[in-house]
C-alpha cells in the first residue's frame, strides 16, 4: 500500500492529476491500494477516524473543488479479469477487480469473443463504477450483463454480495448511487436485521465496490444493434447484428468524432465525458417539447420518456466550442465541458451553471450533473 500525506518530501498529491477533467486541489493523505485488503483496511481507518473519503479509480466521473479534499483518497489500483464459469449453456462468467480500467474489459470480451459490452467501448474510468452509475451509451447499460457486485458495506462493516436484483437499476442509477443522497436508508428484506441509522455517506457511498460480476454470451456477432447512429456506422438495420470487433471499432470511432475517447495531447477530450443526464420526463412534460425533440423510451418505464440534453443544449444557444476562457463546450460535443488547459473547477462550474440556466430558461427543464461534485455545488 502506497501512502502520503500532504507536506512530504515529494509533495501533496493533486487531484488535478489523478483526474480526467484535470482539476482539483490537494488531499490531506493519499493511499494506493493494491490488494482487496488494502483497500478495505484504508476505507475502514478512514471511517473510523472520522475522516472525509474519496474512494476513486480512473476519476473520470469527478469535479473536485480547487481547494482540495481535507480527508483521504484512497485510490484502487488493481486490475484483473478471473473466469469462474465458462459453461456453454449459461454463458461466460468474468469476475473484474473494481480498480481495472473498464476498456480494458470490454478488449477483453471482444478478443474473448464474449458478447453484451461490445458497444461500451472507449468509456473512460474503471470498472467498480461503472453499476454505480449504471453506465450506458449506444444502447447497452451494464445493467444488462451485471450479475452480482461484491462490496465493502460500510454501515454493517462488512464485505457483501449484492445480486442484480438488489441493485435496483434505474437510468443512470443504482442503489450503490443512491446511497450518496440524503436520508438513504437500505431497504430490509423480512427477517434481516434493522439497517444502520442513515448517515451523509458522500462524496463515497455507502458501498465500495470490490469486484463486479458479468454474466456474457459466447459469439462472434454483437448484440442485436439499436442505436440508429450506431447502425448507419456499421450499415446495418436497427435490431440486425455486426461482428463483435466491427462494433468495438465503429463506437471507438464515433465517440472519437466526439471527442469522448481520451487523449493526453488533446485538451477537447479534457472532460468528464457526458456532464449532464439526458432528462426523463413524464408524458406530460415531454409533451410539452417541441415536435423534433429527440424522444426515446425509458427501459422498465413505459410512461416515461427520455430526451436529449446536448439538443436542449444547443438549441438553447450553446454551440460547439463555446465559452471564452480555459472551460468550453466541446468543440465536438455540446454535452461536454472541456478543460482547455488551466481551467479551474471554478471556470467549469460557471460554464456549468450558465448552460443549465440557459437550458432552464428556454425549456423549464433543469438539467442534472452526471460527475459527482466535490466539494462543490451547482
Amino acid at each position: 500500500m502506497r501512502r502520503r500525506t500532504a507536506g512530504a518530501e515529494a509533495g501533496p498529491v493533486r487531484l488535478a492529476d489523478l483526474t480526467t477533467l484535470r482539476v482539483g486541489g490537494p488531499v490531506s493523505r493519499y493511499v494506493e491500494a493494491t490488494t482487496e485488503a488494502e483497500l478495505v483496511e484504508a476505507v475502514r481507518a478512514a471511517d473510523a477516524a472520522g475522516e472525509p473519503l474519496l474512494v476513486l479509480g480512473g476519476g473520470s466521473n469527478l469535479l473536485v473543488a480547487d481547494a482540495g479534499f481535507p480527508g483521504t483518497v484512497v485510490r484502487d489500483v488493481r486490475s484483473s479479469v478471473e473466469v469462474p464459469d465458462a459453461s456453454a449453456c449459461a454463458g461466460v462468467t468474468i469476475t473484474v477487480a473494481a480498480g481495472t480500467p473498464w476498456d480494458d474489459v470490454v478488449a477483453y470480451a471482444v478478443e474473448q469473443g464474449l458478447v453484451g459490452v461490445e458497444a461500451l467501448s472507449g468509456i473512460p474510468g474503471s470498472t467498480g463504477a461503472t453499476p454505480v452509475q449504471n453506465v450506458g451509451a449506444y444502447g447497452q447499460e451494464v445493467s444488462q450483463t451485471v450479475a452480482q457486485v461484491r462490496v465493502w458495506d460500510r454501515g454493517r462493516g462488512r464485505v457483501r454480495t449484492l445480486p442484480v436484483v438488489s441493485l435496483a437499476f434505474g437510468y443512470r442509477d443504482s442503489l450503490l448511487k443512491r446511497s450518496l443522497r440524503p436520508g438513504f436508508t437500505e431497504p430490509v428484506r423480512r427477517g434481516e436485521p434493522e439497517a444502520p441509522p442513515a448517515v451523509p455517506w458522500g462524496p463515497t457511498p455507502r458501498y465500495v465496490v470490490l469486484d463486479v460480476t458479468f454474466q456474457l454470451r459466447a459469439g462472434s456477432l454483437g448484440a442485436p444493434v439499436v442505436y440508429p447512429e450506431l447502425a448507419r456506422a456499421l450499415g446495418v438495420e436497427p435490431g440486425q447484428r455486426a461482428p463483435l470487433g466491427d462494433v468495438r471499432a465503429a463506437v471507438l470511432g464515433l465517440r472519437a468524432r466526439k471527442g469522448m475517447v481520451l487523449d493526453a495531447a488533446d485538451p477537447d477530450t479534457w472532460s468528464a465525458g457526458s456532464f449532464f443526464t439526458n432528462p426523463v420526463l413524464d408524458a406530460g412534460a415531454a409533451a410539452s417539447l417541441p415536435a423534433d425533440a429527440p424522444r426515446f423510451p425509458v427501459a422498465g418505464d413505459p410512461g416515461a420518456v427520455k430526451t436529449s440534453a446536448a439538443w436542449l443544449i444547443e438549441r438553447s444557444g450553446f454551440h460547439r466550442g463555446y465559452g471564452s476562457g480555459a472551460a468550453s463546450l466541446s468543440t465536438k460535443h455540446t454535452l461536454a465541458l472541456t478543460n482547455r488547459g488551466a481551467a479551474t473547477a471554478v471556470d467549469l462550474l460557471s460554464l456549468a451553471r450558465e448552460v443549465r440556466a440557459g437550458v432552464r430558461e428556454r425549456f423549464g427543464l433543469v438539467l442534472e450533473p452526471e460527475p459527482v461534485l466535490v466539494g462543490v455545488s451547482l
